[in-house]
């Protein structure tokens, strides 16, 4: 059994009971992507781990991946839509500039008591969603929320920049996350950073105000996502090593306790190296990347709710999620199923 925090638990805690995904139907496999670039199969897989990413048509918005992800979340919960009180949408490829995309998930599901917002942290944007939810919940202002990671990232990706293409898919993941009194399991500790300064790493420039929509941009692929892929690792497995060790002394666990670290999926040498400096075995650390490619803040639901489906992880299970993206920004929750 794990050792008990080192903070007084609070009086309520914030449980997850639901959780659900959605990916898009059509598939780009390595091989697509070899008739369009000058790539193999060979070399992506070896330096990423993906074999296989989904993709949105045209149809598809980001709006539409996560309404379906969180109807399937309220559903495994067994709470209705006109229950939830708070919808947050993580997404770096929100429905329209404004309004959020959390207002077009609250009309589709019908969820007329709900207030909502989105966060735009990129990757880390379900891990700073579930550290607000906690917080939330822990202080008694709300019952339940629905939080979901949901991304489009094919629609802002330059299919001819071979360093870039090969990484990103699409999808939506949801999870259910309700307040209880007993105070024996739930989301105990949450933590997370940034540092601006390397925001050059990763960003997607147009069109925000910067580079706004009337002004012609003086480099036409800055309406694509950009990556340094060399910075993006090295600070990738660093601030993904401090955030599971911050959690792991906070919160008195040693790898024995912790039955599954659910990493962001941006690259699996990236996740494979955290894990080695982690002295975690395999077996405690999800991939699914090989099948879904990089989808930023639906990442990390899409891996939990697989996890929880195929029976990886069950009630009363230690699982650190944690993350790292743009801005920089990083993160990590700690939670006993």
């Amino acid at each position: 059994m794990h050792k008990p925090i080192k903070d007084c638990p609070p009086t309520y805690r914030a449980v997850i009971t639901g959780t659900g995904s959605f990916m898009p139907a059509k598939l780009l496999t390595n091989d697509d992507l070899a008739k369009m670039v000058d790539t193999t199969d060979e070399w992506i897989t070896t330096r990423t781990g993906i074999k296989v990413r989904h993709v949105t048509t045209d149809d598809e918005s980001t709006a539409f991946l996560a309404t379906e992800a969180a109807g399937r979340a309220l559903a495994d919960a067994n709470v209705n839509a006109s229950e939830v009180e708070l919808i947050i949408v993580a997404t770096v490829t929100p429905e329209m500039v404004f309004p959020s995309t959390a207002s077009f998930v609250q009309r589709n599901l019908g969820a007329k008591k709900a207030w909502v917002f989105d966060i735009e942290s990129a990757c880390s944007g379900f891990i700073y969603s579930l550290y607000i939810v906690q917080q939330f919940i822990e202080n008694g202002r709300i019952n339940n929320a629905l939080v979901i990671g949901a991304e489009t990232l094919t629609k802002i990706t330059n299919w001819k920049d071979r360093t870039s293409c090969i990484l990103f898919g699409d999808g939506a993941g949801a999870v259910v996350v309700e307040r209880r009194s007993d105070g024996s399991r739930g989301i105990i500790y949450s933590t997370s950073g940034s540092d601006g300064d390397h925001w050059e790493a990763l960003n997607c420039q147009a069109y925000g105000s910067r580079n706004p929509a009337a002004k012609a941009l003086d480099d036409p692929n800055k309406i694509y996502m950009e990556i340094k892929g060399r910075e993006v690792y090295q600070q990738a497995v660093r601030r993904i090593v401090e955030s599971v060790a911050n959690c792991m002394e906070h919160c008195g666990l040693t790898v024995d306790d912790i039955s599954m670290v659910i990493s962001h999926q941006m690259n699996a040498r990236i996740i494979e190296s955290a894990a080695k400096r982690l002295n975690l075995p395999s077996e405690k650390v999800y991939m699914n990347i090989a099948e879904y490619g990089n989808t930023s803040a639906a990442s990390v639901p899409i891996a939990f709710d697989e996890c929880v489906k195929k029976g990886k992880v069950k009630k009363g299970d230690i699982v650190i999620f944690v993350a790292f993206g743009a801005g920089l920004t990083w993160g990590a929750n700690v939670i006993e199923l």
